[in-house]
């Protein structure tokens, strides 16, 4: 148990698409992530429930419940706690009226926010899956996509299971599938063009989403680009200092493969737990 005080401060910390209810989610080290630090300020930057697998494969362990537990726990202690809903749990979205009314002091839940950093700019919150064509006009192909990650995300599980017992290196084959697939690439591009046109529409010097579970911090002009990532497979955490300065953390409980092959070549590896666990600064 690690005492308020014991805790690593920093000013924000924004997070996106733990999927809790799917089996692949990687709630216990996004657990362990905000057990080791305090923040003013926390966005869950949608999905952080997956209502898409309510129908389906819905599972709910203690983990997902100590998690949420954690958060009220940061609410309770005097973080601002601000909700966007994503596509996954978009059921939210129907509630947001109700949600206004029932929820009072640091816990708020909307479609976006505006959050202004400690240097002063402003920055656009929003999960982005408003600006994913799929998911808006053709709903049956979106959920057919979903299955098949669920899929790929099996297919890492299996095969690196295997890849382990014959002692070679964590491969994540959905990450190569993003990666190496030229209409994944240019969805990618396209989304990131989207969310900095709304942005300028808003008057906001940058924007904070997730949705598309690749975790960047990106100059596009005069806006920069954050995507929070997942804690599916990026395990990633966007987390703003006491002078404006916002860095992308990768979280390493205890450099399990995994999440070690997942750095880049350049990444840098700081200490950011009252215990000694790592981060990996992206």
């Amino acid at each position: 148990m690690v005492d308020e005080a014991e805790r690593t401060r920093v000013r924000s910390i924004f997070v996106s698409d733990v999927h809790l209810g799917c089996r692949h989610s990687k709630a216990d080290l996004l657990l362990e992530f905000l057990k080791l630090h305090t923040c003013d300020h926390l966005y869950l930057v949608g999905d952080i429930i997956d209502g898409w697998k309510m129908h389906r494969g819905f599972r709910w362990n203690d983990t997902f419940t100590l998690l949420v537990r954690r958060v009220f726990g940061m609410v309770k202690h005097g973080t601002t706690v601000r909700y966007v809903a994503g596509n996954h749990d978009e059921f939210l979205r129907n509630y947001l009226d109700e949600f206004r009314t029932m929820l009072t002091g640091h816990l708020e839940i909307a479609d976006e926010f505006v959050h202004r950093t400690a240097d002063g700019r402003q920055l656009l919150i929003l999960h982005g899956d408003i600006f994913d064509a799929v998911a808006i006009n053709m709903p049956w192909l979106a959920g057919l996509g979903d299955r098949a990650y669920s899929l790929l995300l099996l297919l890492n599980t299996t095969g690196n299971w295997l890849r382990r017992k014959l002692g070679l290196k964590y491969k994540s084959y959905s990450l190569f599938m993003k990666q190496n697939i030229k209409r994944a690439v240019n969805y990618v591009n396209s989304f990131e063009e989207m969310m900095a046109m709304h942005t300028r529409m808003r008057n906001c010097q940058g924007v904070v989403c997730g949705h598309i579970h690749t975790p960047a911090i990106k100059q596009l002009g005069e806006l920069t680009y954050y995507n929070c990532g997942d804690w599916v497979e990026s395990c990633t955490a966007l987390v703003e200092f006491d002078d404006g300065t916002l860095k992308l953390v990768r979280f390493d409980e205890s450099l399990r493969e995994p999440l070690r092959d997942a750095n880049s070549e350049c990444a840098e590896t700081v200490r950011l737990g009252a215990l000694g666990r790592e981060a990996t600064v992206v």
